[in-house]
This record gives structure tokens, C-alpha cells and sequence, in this order.
């Protein structure tokens, strides 16, 4: 999940659905309006280890959510504008959202009849909506957002922390603090705003376009995000932060003019244990635009908070989040995720592999172009000894985690880097890079199956043979045999 070279696990669910489909030509028109006032959104898009995540029937555009939160009582209110166009002929539909209370709903400005299930929040609009059509919901809601423990048992949702909250949504997370269609295969643009108390800041994901202080101290932050972004990498951290502000040269292929803002938010303990490796941002960014491709958002950054409010670290979108001071590796690791997994994102949490094998060889790069030990040093130590540091490490196949418990589990990240370092073995050094950086553009800002990068691979190389990559390495049980 990128619960990333992860120190334990983590994030967001949200849901807005259709069931029925829209009547055939050959339907009688009064049996079409009955279909038509009938059909509802699936409560979820059946993912193969989260079915109740997302929601059918609609595919969201935008999120514009107005919060307020006072660490004091844990006490968060919202209001979320979402926008969205129907997929289906649609009667009702569902958001996913777990505890809070809803004050109000409408849907195009008129009053909505709705229900709690659970974390569905099921929408009855006053009228039917039909396929194609844009609709906006808007959803009043207040209380104390919850902590969700995740099947592995790590922590996500809303993390209360000594001077705040962070929010955190891998896989499910996001559903604790704010109504959507939670599954990543549905990405949107965000604006969000954070209403704080005096001596505060609110940092989200995108850039800030602005703040404004009221008569009684307390400060909203207004944070924009352009670029499509899954709601389990969208964040908002609120404390006492020290926050550095600055510019990197932007990369001449992205085509962007200016700096590339960058944003960085320190918990004032661990300012210092960070200051070096945070300073290595702008070297470790132009590295991965040369060996990725062009950087995919228009900022970056990163928000460190104290090792004992957040388990592990994350790759929330433009800034990922880190539990203490990081290490040169999880930085590494972690902005390599801005490529594979915010920007190129998995349609289902069963290619999660995607993300994580890709940061994880991220890492073995890095090592090799640093003098260190080579990927294929690291990938033979791995083979002859991994097991000694990871006894799960030839548990289960890389695009086949056995349960949602294990999505996050070392064979996911481990293995499934063996698995990139195979592909490079069998292509050599230059093909690699090509079907890497291909591959972060053919999807750049949408989602990809297993089977969409195997293909891509396979196209790539055609006179290449990977039916044992994919057979023995990818799916198949067990360890493999030495290549």
C-alpha cells in the first residue's frame, strides 16, 4: 500500500453506485420508467479483497470538501461537494462513509432522502438521474472521526496525534473522514479546506492557494489538487509543524514552465534527525525523472510527523507521509510511488504488487547508482538468503496476496521486485528503461491491472519469452527456480 517500506500498514474507502441498466430498444417505454425509478448503485465494485469498497453507477470528477477540526474533543465537521456523472440510469446510489453523522444531503441543489448501512451512505435523489448525466451531492456531516484497524491490524483512517490528526487512507481509509467512492479505481480532482485552531497549520495534498485567519485565531488552509488522485492517498495533517518552502527547476520534458513548488511540514521533534535526508529531496527527484520519466504532479514535498503517532509511512499524493526522521531508502521508495501507484494507480488491491515492486526496485537502483551493492547483487541475496530477514518471503506469489491480511506483506514487495529485476535480466538495460518510463506514461494518471503491464512488457519486447517470468515468479507457489 505503500504503507511504503512499510514500518506497518494502512487507508480509505468511499462509495456511489448503479445496478440496473438502462432499458433496451426493445423494452416497452412504461417498463423502461419503472427500471429507471428502481435502479440503484452497487454498494460496492466487488474488489477481491475489499468487495464493499467503491461504489457502481457513477464515476466521481471532483471532491470539494470544507472541514473544520478542534483536537480538542476530536471534533470534525464537513462539508463534501461531490461531483460526479452516472454511468447507469440511477434512482439511488451509494457513498461510502463510516461513522460521522449526517446532518444533510441534497443532490443538485434539492433536499435527498438517505439511509446508513454500515459504511454506505445510500443517496435517494428527489429525482431519477440517467446514464451520462452530471449531478453534484452535497453532504453536511459532523463528530469524531474513527481509527480503522485494517485486516494486518495497522492503523488508518483518522490517527489522533500530541498536537492533531493525520488522516490516512490505505487501503479504506478515507471513508472515516469524508463521503466518496473509495476504491482506487475512481480518481478526482480535490479541494480541500482545513479549518484549524490558532498556532496550527492544515497540510494537505496539491499546492496552497491560500489561507485566511478569523477574529478568533482560528485558520483555514486551502489546499488544491489538479491532478487525478485516489482517495486512499489523499491526506490531511494537522499540528504544530515547521513547514519549508522552496522550488526545484522543473524537468525540460514534463513541458511545465517555473519551479516545481516544494512543500515539506516537520513536527518540530524531529527536525533535525530530518534536515539531511529531507535536503537529498531535490537529488533523489531529478534521479527519478531520469530514470522515470517526467515528475506527474505540480508539487512535491513531504510531511514528517513523530514516530509514535503513524506506524509506517506512506505515499499520499505530492507529499508523502513519514513516521519520524526517513531514511535515504524510504525517500527513495517513497517518491518513487508518485510514479507507480498516485499517478499510474492499481484498479483493484490485488495489483497492489504494481506499486510496490516498482518503489522496491526503486530502492535497489538507487543502492546500485550509489556505488553500493548492484539490483542484481541485492535480487542473488535475496534468492540464496532472503528468508533469513523475511520468512514470509516465498508465502504467497506477488499478483496473488492469500487474503486482505497480506496485501502489504513482503512477498508484495520483495518478490514482486524480483520479479521487475527479471524482466530486466531478460530485456537488458535498455528496453528496460524504455517499458519502465512507457509504462508511467501510457498510464500516467490512471489505473492498470496485472494483466495491462504484461502486456505492455510483452509488447514491448516481443521477441522475448516471459511465460516463465510470469508462470514461476509472478503466479506461481512458492520459490522458484534459480534462473
Amino acid at each position: 500500500m505503500s504503507r511504503s517500506v512499510r514500518l506497518a500498514p494502512a487507508v480509505a474507502a468511499v462509495t456511489l453506485v448503479l445496478a440496473l441498466t438502462a432499458c433496451d430498444d426493445e423494452v416497452a417505454p412504461d417498463t423502461a420508467g419503472a427500471r429507471a425509478r428502481d435502479a440503484s448503485g452497487a454498494p460496492g465494485v466487488g474488489d477481491p479483497y475489499f468487495p464493499k469498497a467503491g461504489n457502481g453507477g457513477y464515476d466521481v470528477s471532483h471532491y470539494g470538501l470544507t472541514l473544520a477540526y478542534t483536537p480538542d474533543g476530536n471534533r470534525l465537521t464537513g462539508t463534501a461537494v461531490v461531483t460526479a456523472r452516472a454511468t447507469e440510469d440511477l434512482a439511488a446510489f451509494d457513498l461510502d462513509l463510516l461513522g460521522m453523522k449526517v446532518e444533510e444531503v441534497t443532490v443538485g441543489g434539492d433536499t435527498a432522502e438517505f439511509r446508513r448501512d454500515g459504511q454506505e451512505l445510500i443517496v435517494r435523489p428527489p429525482g431519477a438521474l440517467s446514464d451520462g448525466e452530471t449531478f453534484e451531492v452535497r453532504v453536511r456531516y459532523s463528530g469524531s472521526p474513527r481509527t480503522i484497524t485494517d485486516p494486518d491490524g495497522s492503523k488508518e483512517g483518522w490517527l489522533r496525534t500530541a498536537d492533531g490528526a493525520l488522516a490516512l487512507g490505505e487501503p479504506t481509509g478515507s471513508m472515516a473522514w469524508f463521503p466518496g467512492n473509495h476504491h482506487p479505481s475512481d480518481k478526482a480532482s480535490y479541494d480541500i479546506a482545513v479549518s484549524v485552531p490558532k498556532g496550527l497549520t492544515a497540510v494537505s495534498n496539491g499546492e496552497l492557494r491560500g489561507t485566511t485567519t478569523a477574529d478568533d485565531g482560528r485558520t483555514t488552509f486551502r489546499w488544491h489538487t489538479a491532478e487525478p488522485m485516489a482517495s486512499y492517498v489523499a491526506t490531511v495533517a494537522i499540528g504544530r509543524y515547521t513547514v519549508t518552502r522552496s522550488t526545484l527547476p522543473r524537468s525540460t520534458a514534463s513541458g511545465a514552465k517555473g519551479g516545481l513548488p516544494v512543500y515539506t511540514a516537520v513536527d518540530p521533534s524531529q527536525v533535525a534527525a530530518s534536515r539531511k535526508v529531507l535536503a537529498r529531496l531535490p537529488e533523489v527527484m531529478e534521479w527519478a525523472e531520469y530514470n522515470f520519466g517526467p515528475y506527474p504532479f505540480s508539487s512535491t514535498g513531504a510531511i514528517v510527523d513523530r514516530p509514535e503517532d503513524v506506524e509506517y509511512a506512506l505515499e499520499t499524493q505530492n507529499r508523502p507521509v513519514h513516521p519520524g526522521a526517513p531514511d535515504i531508502a524510504t525517500l527513495v521508495h517513497e517518491t518513487a510511488h508518485q510514479w507507480f501507484g498516485d499517478s499510474v494507480t492499481p484498479k483493484s488491491w490485488q495489483d497492489m504488487w504494481l506499486n510496490e515492486s516498482l518503489a522496491t526496485y526503486a530502492e535497489w537502483l538507487w543502492t546500485e547508482d550509489e556505488g553500493g551493492a548492484t539490483a542484481q547483487e541485492t535480487f542473488t541475496e535475496l534468492y540464496d538468503h532472503g528468508e533469513d530477514e523475511y520468512e514470509d518471503l516465498w508465502a504467497f506469489p506477488p499478483a496473488k496476496p492469500t487474503s486482505a491480511a497480506h496485501i502489504s506483506d513482503t512477498p508484495v514487495y520483495q518478490r514482486g521486485a524480483m520479479v521487475i529485476h527479471r524482466i530486466r535480466q531478460t530485456v537488458g538495460d535498455d528496453t528496460f528503461y524504455d517499458i519502465v518510463q512507457g509504462w508511467a506514461a501510457a498510464h500516467r494518471h490512471g489505473g492498470a491491472r496485472t494483466d495491462d503491464f504484461t502486456a505492455y512488457v510483452e509488447k514491448r519486447a516481443p521477441d522475448e519469452d516471459f511465460d516463465e517470468i510470469w508462470a514461476d515468479w509472478l503466479y506461481g507457489e512458492g520459490r522458484p527456480a534459480r534462473p
